[in-house]
């Protein structure tokens, strides 16, 4: 069988819809647990219920206050491989409490389960989770219909939550919905095909995850970002026979005329002898080279880590844009944005934060709040004077410095931010932008 590549997917539902167990059930069934991390598993699971039946949760259930709650409160990543791909896990948390972790989680997905529990049918959270996968721009969403063996197998039972939740995501840009009835307890059709739903001919959920088609853009025709994150100075850098920059060995071999721009390529190709312009002053400039630990390259791509050297003497500091010319982002002030709002204390017009966007900081005053979205109905609700914890809604945002942006759509890297309340250095929203000036 083919290699597909790395496949990113995070899980998302209620409190209680089976989400870690279903984590535990598809490394379980697919051997890709210790045995050492197995007989723990086992030992935790005798303590826990008298029957001492295996409790797939608690693979991914590791911090202590999870186990005692049984709930899912931080994103646990987890990474195991088939013969055909290889996989990043986010199990996200459930609770509406921990929205703001499920919006961490699902930020690098690309594709996202939502879990449902066939008794209790679809839940405004899991539409909210729906729709910030959405509007994290995950392309592919899986309805996975679980604990149907507590529904006796019914078919009219998942006919109904799948065809309710397709309703709710008809009118949003997702590109492909799956649905695949499953019990993660005793297995059916996550990793094996269940016996007990002939009625259902379709994947089991590793099939479809093995399988699922993720077009990805070339970097060639992606625009060229480079957040500058760190300016490596005369005495912090040394060049070995291949140019690399990195911390002197021997004081004797320090570069004292070097100076390279390091950081990770958001985006986009760059190649030595390329034309490019540094941003947010506009100063233009060509690649000398590309530096790496192990020498120089010819070329990167994203996401590699690399260290720039520009063939003019120009001032370049941390949280600059290195880009090409004809595909320069936008330099804005002022953004309209779309974000998750993750504080106990309510966000309102005036309010003033700090907002971080790539590697650049800048302090941003909240102008306006202009609408809230119902995550049961999708209406936009205006007028709205405050969002509260979990609130996802539009808001226009001015920034003291200028912030090199594109539309969340058309960049992740440069369309996402987070915003800081500055009284305790805490993450208090995450935003896409949707646009800037």
């Amino acid at each position: 069988m083919s290699d597909q590549g790395l496949l990113r997917f995070t899980t998302a539902g209620s409190v209680d819809d089976g989400k870690s167990t279903l984590i535990g059930r598809l490394l379980y069934d697919s051997k890709q647990v210790l045995e050492d991390q197995l007989a723990q598993v086992a030992e935790a699971s005798r303590r826990r219920s008298s029957d001492g039946a295996l409790d797939l949760s608690l693979i991914t259930d590791g911090l202590r206050a999870e186990r005692e709650q049984g709930i899912t409160i931080d994103v646990a990543y987890r990474y195991f491989s088939t013969d055909r791909r290889r996989f990043i896990i986010a199990d996200v948390p459930g609770h509406k409490q921990y929205t703001r972790n499920m919006v961490t989680g699902a930020s690098t997905a690309e594709l996202s389960i939502v879990l449902v529990d066939a008794r209790k049918g679809v839940l405004e959270q899991s539409k909210r989770h729906a729709y910030i996968s959405v509007l994290l721009g995950i392309p592919h969403i899986v309805i996975c219909v679980n604990k149907m063996d507590l529904v006796e197998y019914r078919e009219d039972v998942f006919e109904d939550i799948v065809a309710e939740l397709r309703t709710f995501l008809e009118p949003l840009p997702v590109e492909e919905v799956t649905a695949i009835p499953i019990s993660a307890l005793d297995g059916d059709n996550v990793v094996v095909r269940s016996a007990r739903m002939p009625w259902y001919t379709g994947p089991t959920l590793l099939e479809h995850l093995e399988t699922v088609e993720i077009v990805a853009d070339h970097p060639d025709d992606v625009a060229v970002r480079f957040p500058v994150q760190w300016v490596i100075r005369p005495g912090a850098a040394i060049s070995w026979g291949g140019g690399s920059a990195g911390l002197a060995a021997d004081p004797r071999a320090v570069d004292t005329d070097y100076r390279g721009y390091a950081g990770q390529l958001a985006s986009g190709v760059l190649r030595a002898g390329d034309e490019v312009v540094v941003l947010p002053g506009g100063q233009q400039s060509r690649i000398a080279a590309i530096d790496t630990f192990d020498g120089e390259l010819d070329e990167a791509a994203a996401p590699l880590s690399v260290t720039l050297r520009l063939a003019d003497d120009i001032d370049v500091s941390r949280g600059d844009l290195i880009c090409s010319p004809d595909q320069a982002p936008v330099v804005a002030r002022e953004l309209e944005a779309i974000i998750c709002w993750m504080s106990e204390r309510p966000l309102r017009p005036g309010d003033r934060l700090s907002i971080k966007h790539t590697t650049r900081s800048a302090q941003a005053i909240v102008v306006a709040l202009d609408e809230r979205v119902n995550v049961d109905t999708l209406e936009a609700e205006t007028g709205v004077e405050a969002f509260g914890l979990n609130d996802i809604g539009r808001v226009r945002i001015r920034t003291a410095g200028p912030l090199m942006c594109d539309p969340y759509r058309t960049n992740r890297a440069t369309g996402g931010f987070v915003l800081i309340d500055d009284a305790d250095n805490g993450t208090v929203a995450a935003g896409m932008i949707v646009d800037a000036r």
